[in-house]
């Protein structure tokens, strides 16, 4: 398997805005994926953020294994963290999101109110690449405000959007960090669409991704494919041929059995799947 590792100058120039921007927020949204939240955790967030008040928003928990998200949040209120279990589509986000905010900028609520003083709450949306943020946010705001897809790096600029609540948001582009020391972190980025597909070994990447499913959730990939679970490069030749993924002359196309696993994987097809603990 290649060693992964993707930083695109534009997420330079974003963090850059984001420093330049995060004085005129009171906290930050920060969205992580509910398969890998760990992986999600971008180090350099840490720097950018300076202690501002975080509610964590565990995305696209329809994907994911119900038990383990539940101990993710729970994790996270254990660190002192708001953290909520969302799917962005859903019509509960937009009240998930309020009560959130209202949770951790509680205090400041207050102050301001004891003053007399109205002002909007602000935060900024943060997040990895393909993590949902807009999303989130078009379903808060009630309509298509921020541009969306399914590929990291539509959002490439930063902007403001104000919901009805009176909530300000800004949303920002998805950003990774500079190097990944843990291979295990980018494959898991790698597996959810966070990193880009055209720069990857995708049929390496699919073989780490059974060899996990295998582990994890016995059964899933047999049950999804028809195949006999055991060694995943005979398993990633068993779905080719099951699917008639042929080229000219009868070889197997594996990049086109890798991406059809893949896009399986990324939208829950194989198995409601978390691959990462809190521990």
């Amino acid at each position: 398997m290649q060693t992964i590792q993707w930083y695109p100058g534009h997420m330079t120039k974003a963090i850059r805005m984001m420093k330049e921007n995060i004085s005129l927020v009171d906290a930050a949204v920060y969205i992580l994926d509910a398969r890998v939240p760990a992986a999600c955790l971008n180090p350099d967030f840490v720097t950018l953020l300076n202690g501002k008040p975080v509610l964590m928003l565990l995305n696209k928990s329809d994907l994911a294994e119900k038990a383990k998200t539940d101990a993710w949040v729970e994790y996270f209120k254990r660190q002192g963290i708001v953290a909520r279990a969302i799917c962005a589509t859903s019509r509960s986000v937009a009240g998930a999101v309020t009560s959130g905010l209202k949770s951790v900028l509680a205090e400041k609520i207050a102050r301001n109110e004891a003053k007399g003083v109205k002002k909007p709450m602000r935060a900024m949306v943060i997040g990895i690449p393909n993590c949902g943020k807009s999303t989130v946010i078009n379903s808060v705001a009630g309509g298509k405000r921020a541009l969306t897809g399914d590929k990291p790096g539509v959002t490439k600029g930063k902007q403001w959007i104000r919901l009805d609540t009176g909530i300000e948001l800004l949303d920002t582009p998805g950003t990774l960090w500079r190097a990944f020391e843990d291979q295990q972190i980018a494959r898991h980025l790698a597996y959810i669409g966070s990193i880009n597909d055209e720069i990857l070994d995708l049929g390496g990447l699919c073989i780490c991704l059974l060899e996990e499913l295998y582990a994890r959730y016995p059964g899933a990939v047999a049950a999804r494919y028809k195949i006999e679970e055991g060694d995943p490069v005979q398993g990633f030749t068993d779905i080719c041929k099951r699917r008639g993924f042929v080229v000219r002359g009868g070889e197997l196309d594996y990049e086109r059995g890798a991406r059809a696993v893949l896009d399986d994987f990324r939208k829950g097809r194989i198995a409601l799947a978390t691959l990462e603990d809190p521990s």
